[in-house]
Parts: structure tokens; sequence; C-alpha cells
């Protein structure tokens, strides 16, 4: 990674002379992008859209695109590129189409930071452009560290890049890291909220529906995210995203409920010390921090108070009855190309439930088939990922049909 003193001096003189950071952000009509242009709009002598991209969100991509008048914008899906070149023809915005535009556009010379707000797989191919690109990372897509952690961690070294992550809990883990300099980590603690279903029995999540699966009582998100929330494979995917993001052993990351989600995370240092994190839920306060990293911007979001809080509650994961989170880590210490089949069978599985074709509990037996039947490779390249990623959606798309 970059140097600390580098980035302080970069961003001083930023700051100093009202040099805005252009941002790209890959996925801007999703949960993450739309929050990351509340924080541009409220911010913007500090931070300005230079790039926006969508999957088929075109209308809301329009709408942000005449607002905040990026340099270019992408939809991915290509039929509906006239939509958005008719709606932006009369602009100086150049408007592109298609999955390998938005693969490249991350390259584009202007922009200093890429947001990857986008989710799943699909984060993969753009994070590893824009790495070689030189660009620092804004992480909000885990799928990336969890299909190809050992890659990106590699390429972002030897371009001299930093990773900032974005999910709340990796931001709480940053933040308590910032001034320990290479004080010894003991252990981390990944707080979850334990989803809409905490504390239920196997037999009563057998029936459970998409609807009420969606209910998270704590977060605004988007669908599949929420699903991973209530069959706890978002902090699954949450410890391996954490393993390479500060160099942890499996051993090292603990994953502890806290469904008051006012404690984003934890430190337990090699004396015994405990750092924590703490907060209101709101997602707009781990993007504001990775897009103004070291600095520290005033903001107006609502303040946390203690008195409305007169407890905080915490308790074991029950991976017995949400068998996704202890199939994380069985991939994580399996290694290889495992995480990647791991994440690949579940979106396969997410997609299934949303679309009512299989039940809430049938999703970790999928997953759980396909770490049993694909072929397992200890040292993959990136072709190998790909290769993995497409026999495993294959198999798990097989195995519902």
């Amino acid at each position: 990674m970059a140097s600390l003193l580098i980035q302080e001096i970069i961003l001083f003189f930023k700051y100093s002379y009202n040099l805005k950071k252009h941002i790209a952000i890959i996925g801007s009509t999703g949960s993450i992008g739309t929050q990351a242009l509340d924080v541009i709009r409220a911010n913007k002598d500090i931070f300005t859209a230079e790039i926006l991209t969508a999957q088929n969100n075109a209308d809301l991509l329009i709408e942000q695109a005449l607002e905040f008048k990026p340099n270019a914008v992408v939809i991915a899906n290509e039929t509906l590129y006239p939509k958005v070149n008719d709606a932006l023809n009369n602009t100086d915005i150049k408007i592109f189409a298609g999955r390998d535009a938005v693969n490249q556009i991350v390259e584009y010379g202007h922009v200093d930071i890429v947001l990857l707000a986008l989710v799943g797989y699909a984060g993969l191919k753009p994070a590893i452009n824009a790495i070689k690109a030189k660009k620092n990372i804004a992480l909000a897509n885990k799928e990336t560290l969890v299909v190809a952690g050992q890659i990106i961690v590699e390429e972002a070294l030897a371009n001299n890049v930093n990773i900032y992550p974005v999910d709340s809990e990796h931001s709480a883990i940053f933040q308590c890291l910032v001034g320990e300099y290479n004080n010894p980590v003991e252990k981390i603690f990944l707080t979850a909220s334990g989803g809409p279903f905490r504390g239920r029995s196997t037999e009563f999540l057998s029936n459970v529906k998409k609807e009420q699966a969606l209910k998270h009582p704590n977060w605004s998100m988007g669908n599949k995210i929420t699903i991973d929330s209530a069959t706890l494979m978002n902090k699954g995917l949450e410890v391996i995203e954490a393993r390479w993001l500060f160099d942890l052993k499996p051993s090292q990351i603990d994953v502890i409920v806290h469904p008051q989600s006012i404690i984003h995370s934890m430190i337990q240092f090699c004396d015994g010390s405990i750092k924590a994190q703490m907060g209101l839920p709101d997602m707009k306060l781990p993007i504001v921090y990775a897009l103004s990293y070291p600095h520290r911007i005033k903001t107006d979001f609502p303040r946390f108070n203690f008195t409305d809080y007169p407890s905080l509650s915490f308790e074991k994961p029950d991976t017995e009855v949400f068998r996704c989170l202890s199939l994380a880590y069985l991939a994580l210490e399996k290694g290889g190309n495992m995480p990647c089949i791991l994440n690949a069978a579940n979106e396969v599985a997410v997609s299934a439930f949303l679309k009512d074709s299989i039940g809430f509990m049938q999703i970790p037996e999928i997953i759980e088939k396909c770490m049993n039947n694909i072929s397992f490779i200890l040292k993959p390249d990136y072709n190998n990922l790909v290769e993995t990623h497409t026999e495993t959606i294959n198999f798990a798309q097989n195995l519902i049909h």
C-alpha cells in the first residue's frame, strides 16, 4: 500500500487548494451508490462524481447524470443504451454501454478513487483493472476479495494502490487500526445484527418467505445482501474479506451477534485491550470516511445518544441453524478456489430464493453440494477463477432445475 505520509501530502494539497476528488461510482443506482451520491451532494467543494455506471436502472442513471453532470456514464445492459443516449444526447456527458465498458471505464485518467458499489462477482474485473491503472479503491464489493483475495492484494501492493473498506464492519476495524502502527492484533470481532431471524429454529426457517427475509431490522440494503444477512452468509463473506484486508489468520477473526448494530466491530490487541468503533447504523459514515481518508470531514448525520441505548447485548451466532457462516469459515480454511465456489453457489442460490424457486434452508444445501463437487485448485490464477465461477454457476443451476 502507498505510504500514509504520501497520501497525507496529496490530500493536504487537495484540501488546501480546493482540488476536488474525482470519484468513479461503479454501481451508482444501488444502495451504496445512491448514498455515496448523497455524500457528494453534501460536499460538492470536496468531491465530484466523475463516472457513474448502472446495470439496468436507466431511469435513475439518467436522473443522476443530469444532476451531477459526470464526465461519462455506462449502462451495462446494452439494450438500454438508446434510452440513456436519447436522454443525455444534448449534454456533454459521454455515454457508453456494455459490461466491457464498465470494466474499462475505471481506468479513466481523471479518476482519483474508484468506489466499487456493485454487488457480486461482477465487481472482480473492474477492481483488477482499476488497480492496474493505479487507482485507489473504496471497496464496498466484498465478493472481490472473497473470490480473488490473493490476486487483489498482490496487484495492490505491486501498483502502490490503497484499498479503503466501505463495509461498516471493515471500516470499523480500519478506523481502530489508525494510529496503532505495528502493534500486534490478537484478534478482531466482526459484529452481526443477526438479521430478521435471530433466535429462530431450523423448523421455522424452513417455511419463511422472501418477504420476511427482506425485512432487515437495522439496515436498508439491496435484496441480495439483505438475504445474505438473513442467512449470515454476509458475515461469512466479511470474514473472508477481513482475512485479506488485514492479513489475518482465520483463527483471528471472530463473529459476534450484536442486535443493536451500534458497535460496528472491534479489535483486541496483544495486551488484551479492545478498541471498538461505534455509531448509528448509517452506511454514509463508512462511505465518507473511505472517500476522505485520512481526513474526517464535518457531516450533519444524526448523532448517537447513549441514553437511547441503555443496554448493548452480544451473543454467539448459531452456526448449526445458520450454516452459511460455518461454510464460509470452511472455505477460508480450505483456501484456493474454494471461496470462489462458495460465492458463486451463493449467488445462484440467493437468486433462486428471490424467485421462489427454492426454500430458505436450501441455500446452504446448494452451497455445500457445490463445495463438495466442484474441482478444487489450490493456487488458482485469474483464468482458473473465471472457470471455477462458470463451472459452479452451471452446477448450482442444474441442482435447482
